[in-house]
């Protein structure tokens, strides 16, 4: 029978919400400078009157997740290997 990991759920949120921020706020910002047009999460923060700016924010927010949940991922591949 399988064991699930302690934590596992919120460690999937984490790939989930990392990876869809990172597209999300540095995708926006791309589109925004090469095209002048937002999308997704970024378009309705821009629509709130939001700066430009918070596309970065957004994007570093994910990227900040994303190695957070790596590093969560090969921590627990070292306790796996010695316990």
């Amino acid at each position: 029978m399988a064991q699930r990991r302690t934590g596992s759920g919120g460690q999937s949120a984490r790939w989930i919400l990392g990876t869809l921020l990172l597209v999300q706020g540095f995708g926006s910002a791309i589109t925004q400078s090469l095209w002048d047009t937002s999308f997704g999460v970024a378009a309705l923060l821009r629509a709130a009157g939001l700066p430009q700016w918070t596309d970065l924010l957004l994007g570093t927010t994910g990227t900040v997740l994303l190695i957070w949940a790596l590093a969560w991922h090969h921590a627990g591949g070292r306790e796996r290997a010695h316990g």
